[in-house]
């Protein structure tokens, strides 16, 4: 039996050029588009819906915490980067910096007023560790104060040198963590707290399998103690960083003044930490879930989780039609889906059925509804499950039942097509994580040409030249530590890299 040839809604497939069909979803689903500036993009309100749901459902999880929202000043002025080195360091390159306040008008050009310098640069917020720190030592004088929970949901300016829509932007929208505490085991309690939140949420809410562990020491964040992530894996097998969690010790403490005094009466500095996530999450959703069609959206995050399309014909029969579909939106209105009222659209919009429902396709929306004329008369609906678009045959997989039924059953539907999409993510990440590799020569041979995934190979945590020695070699290779799993086997051999006895098991892979 041969297969079936299927015409697909995007000019390009996955297998041809990811790249290009990313960017293709990106654009075909109205997710985003230039802005005018290198490295920014516009978010439509598709793209955007989406982020507004990641925030509603992370903002829950974060204030279920006992976490407050603050919010912090875009210019952050130079001298509060300079207190910290390895930070300023960290940052340096990518730091867009404010040097004038006006501009003036000279032969018709606008050039900045040499009268308008500014007494400090002021560098628009790459991260809010330096400015956060500042409040926080005014904040915090007592062990009473403490632990002192704090988050804002902001922009964040870095000025990157190679970007790709979502994935790596100059700027891009976030929500930041940080937290001050009494002592180190309260800080690294917080830290694994927030990296928790952010596993769950990745897998529950976004339906993304990810693996979280430590991050290795050359890929810490500037500054910090220890780096956490949680590392998701993209259909073309690169890995791609959707979270962190840091501890900063007291480095950022003394270089702000964050103490306290403790309960005998003594001084003492804070323990903080900081953890984010941002909009790179979509561009992960668009990398682990996207077909040849487009993307698929998990239904905890779409903006509209059933989207009802009218079969029009400029008939007598129209209005009926359309009085149906706006008596099935207020029945699917009255739904519980997730532990919320389900979203539904009504598209109303004057255009041809055909192309509407293609466009709903290359959004992702997760349930399609397409009501005609013999659906009126007949009391029913033609239903499209994003996950599950083609039959065996290559046709679309439109299933006709009645309104009742559907009504009845859309949220489990909705339960079913988030479980779908982790599954098959799961399938593929468990797939293409290989654990055999015991020597570089096998592990630079196992990215040789485009083969996908990553190796968890024996580690020995080499330090200075060592592992300065190590991260030229993978750079030689196009690859990069990812991080040390924490739920790993037990380290039991040698070294990959260093020939040394292992102490734990490291992820290697390419990646975005």
């Amino acid at each position: 039996m041969s297969t079936p040839t299927i015409k697909h809604a995007l000019p390009v497939t996955r297998a041809q050029d990811f790249a290009a069909w990313y960017q293709a979803v990106v654009s075909e689903a109205d997710l985003a588009e230039e802005s005018g500036v290198r490295g920014c993009m516009v978010i439509r309100p598709w793209g955007y819906g989406i982020w507004e749901r990641i925030q509603k459902l992370m903002d829950a999880r974060i204030k279920a915490a006992g976490v407050e929202n603050c919010y912090f000043p875009l210019f952050i002025p130079l001298s509060f980067f300079e207190k910290e080195a390895d930070h300023v360091d960290g940052f340096a390159k990518e730091m867009a910096v404010v040097t004038h306040h006006r501009l003036r008008g000279i032969d018709g050009k606008l050039v900045p007023d040499p009268d308008s310098k500014l007494e400090e640069p002021l560098v628009v917020r790459p991260t809010s560790e330096t400015v956060i720190g500042q409040a926080m030592a005014r904040w915090v004088q007592s062990w009473r104060d403490l632990p002192l929970l704090t988050n804002q949901w902001a922009n964040v300016v870095r000025w990157e040198m190679r970007t790709r829509m979502f994935l790596r932007t100059s700027e891009f929208l976030w929500q930041e963590g940080h937290t001050a505490h009494a002592d180190e085991a309260d800080a690294r309690a917080e830290t694994m707290r927030a990296l928790e939140m952010y596993r769950d949420f990745a897998e529950t809410e976004l339906a993304m399998p990810v693996v979280a562990g430590e991050k290795p020491e050359n890929e810490r964040f500037p500054g910090a103690v220890a780096t956490y992530s949680i590392e998701a894996m993209m259909q073309d097998g690169k890995a791609l960083q959707a979270g962190t969690s840091h501890y900063l010790g007291t480095g950022f403490a003394e270089a702000a003044g964050i103490r306290y005094q403790d309960q005998e009466g003594g001084q003492q500095f804070a323990h903080t930490t900081s953890w984010g996530v941002s909009t790179r999450l979509i561009g992960g959703v668009i990398m682990v879930h996207g077909d040849d069609d487009g993307l698929r959206c998990p239904p905890m995050i779409a903006p509209h989780q059933v989207v009802i399309v009218p079969m029009l014909r400029d008939t007598p029969e129209d209005e009926a039609v359309l009085a149906y579909c706006a008596d099935l939106a207020r029945a699917l209105g009255g739904v519980d889906a997730f532990h919320e009222p389900l979203r539904v659209l009504f598209d109303r919009k004057p255009i041809k059925a055909a192309p509407k429902r293609w466009g709903w396709v290359k959004k992702g929306a997760p349930v399609i509804v397409e009501v005609g004329g013999r659906d009126v008369a007949g009391g029913n609906v033609s239903v499209l499950r994003r996950d599950r678009l083609y039959n065996e045959a290559g046709k679309l997989a439109s299933e006709v039942m009645s309104r009742d039924a559907f009504v009845a059953g859309v949220a489990e539907m909705l339960r079913g097509v988030q479980a779908t999409l982790h599954e098959q993510a799961t399938a593929r990440l468990a797939a293409n994580i290989r654990r055999d590799v015991t020597d570089r020569s096998a592990l630079a041979a196992a990215f040789v040409g485009d083969k996908p995934g990553w190796v968890e190979v024996e580690w020995a945590k080499p330090t200075g030249p060592a592992l300065d020695a190590v991260v030229e070699w993978l750079k030689s290779h196009k690859l990069t530590l990812r991080n040390v799993p924490l739920d790993a086997a037990p380290a039991s051999g040698i070294c990959v890299f260093t020939g040394e006895p292992a102490v734990e098991r490291v992820l290697v892979g390419r990646s975005y």
